[in-house]
């Protein structure tokens, strides 16, 4: 199948890279480019995109309010390090991953197709980073009230893991189980917690306590 990509940036050198980079890519094609978080959203209705590639800054509407509005379509972020206050919100929205602008090429090919899958992805370099502010700057409208009556106790530490950043690979050596059983554990929690993904596991990890922001340190 081939992977069918909104590019929405307001920096047409940015685009030209990147549908440099699709445009040699097989299993890929650019369907349209945007400028703006409100043409990216018209293009998502019109040209029904798997994959839209967003940067979080941009004029008329930012990234985040575009990605709140669009359902039909995996968004991925584009981010800088300064760009931390956008990437919280951005996890609210529902963005399914993000990547960091100066990652190699092969990495933001990788990570397309990942999220074009319906998978989660955090660029390695931003996931500890990223948890650790998040945890740091609770959003107060937060909903702390989400039910997990149905959560067995094996699976809420799954939950806790997972809100602490570890892949499958990691929860398994944790919990002394094989890395199938953690997947199973992960996607039976996607499934109860109406979760769409990974990067929401993590959110409702924090919401429920499971997770709390380091004590200490912060008054640099």
């Amino acid at each position: 199948m081939t992977i069918r990509i909104v590019l929405a940036d307001d920096q047409p050198l940015i685009r030209a890279g990147l549908r440099v980079l699709i445009a040699d890519t097989p299993d890929m094609e650019i369907v349209g480019e945007a400028g703006t978080g409100a043409e990216a959203v018209g293009l998502v209705e019109n040209v029904e995109p798997d994959v839209v590639v967003m940067d979080i800054r941009m004029p008329d509407m930012d990234g985040i309010e575009a990605t709140r509005r669009i359902e039909t379509a995996h968004v991925l972020m584009l981010t800088t390090f300064d760009d931390d206050e956008y990437v919280y919100g951005s996890l609210r929205a529902g963005a399914s991953g993000f990547l960091v602008k100066d990652m190699a090429l092969e990495e933001i090919l990788a990570a397309i197709r990942v999220v074009a899958k319906g998978e989660a992805l955090i660029a390695p370099s931003v996931t500890k980073k990223l948890i650790e502010e998040f945890a740091a700057r609770p959003d107060p409208a937060i909903q702390r009230t989400r039910p997990v009556e149905g959560i067995t106790e094996r699976e809420r530490e799954v939950l806790t893991l997972v809100g602490r950043g570890l892949s499958n690979q990691e929860i398994a050596g944790e919990l002394f189980i094989s890395v199938a059983t953690a997947k199973a554990h992960v996607a039976r929690l996607l499934t109860k917690l109406d979760a769409r993904d990974r990067v929401q596991l993590v959110i409702i990890a924090y919401e429920l306590g499971l997770v709390t922001p380091p004590t200490g340190g912060s008054t640099t």
